[in-house]
């Protein structure tokens, strides 16, 4: 897990573990479902004797777990969203350039709304897909690319990292039609630790 992550679960340790019930709902099937976690990891956890005590046990584990763990995490709180947003603000204070913003347009995902609200041409999702590299499987599975979907695209480009990850792009954008804007792209860019500026640096250049 990268860095900026582990500090991220550990700055909202209590809260997390005070609020998130990992007993109930998909949390751990989906987190097992995407080998995050493994059989015994999961019985491990629910043998913990409180919720509390289940979240902090998986808290402690997650890190371990690879680079995909933290945005798996985050697609697994579905009944939590207010948990994934207190995280993803987290992320973003400490992801954020340190400088001063000087373009009165731009959101909040670091792109004037005009470059937010439209749909990313092949030509954007080639480059975005050359900048990501190995990340790239992370970054569909936040966007809602099913996991046979991804093995397709990883069976079907075995030798070419950067054409699985555009054959991955191109089917989120045929799936979502005209919402498949680059403020949504960037939200799952920001998900999987990716920063603002990489995007932003596609769509504009």
């Amino acid at each position: 897990m990268d860095p900026v992550h582990k500090e991220v679960l550990q700055k909202l340790r209590v809260d997390l573990s005070e609020q998130l019930l990992v007993s109930d709902g998909v949390l751990l099937p989906f987190l097992y479902q995407e080998d995050i976690l493994t059989a015994a990891q999961v019985e491990d956890i629910l043998a913990e004797s409180s919720e509390r005590k289940r979240c902090l046990r998986l808290l402690d584990v997650l890190p371990k777990r690879g680079p995909k763990a933290f945005a798996c995490f985050l697609r697994a709180l579905d009944d939590f969203a207010w948990l994934r947003e207190r995280l993803l603000q987290e992320l973003d204070v400490r992801t954020a350039p340190h400088e001063a913003p000087t373009n009165r347009l731009e959101t909040t995902e670091g792109l004037p709304e005009e470059v937010a609200r439209r749909v990313p041409s092949e030509r954007h999702l080639s480059r975005l897909a050359t900048a990501l590299g190995g990340e790239w499987e992370a970054v569909a599975m936040d966007l809602g690319v099913s996991s046979a979907a991804l093995f397709r695209c990883r069976a079907d480009h075995a030798l070419s990292c950067h054409d699985a990850a555009l054959a991955a792009l191109l089917l989120w954008r045929r799936s979502q039609g005209k919402n498949a804007t680059a403020r949504r792209l960037q939200q799952s860019l920001r998900a999987a630790g990716v920063h603002s500026s990489v995007l932003r640096d596609v769509m504009m250049s």
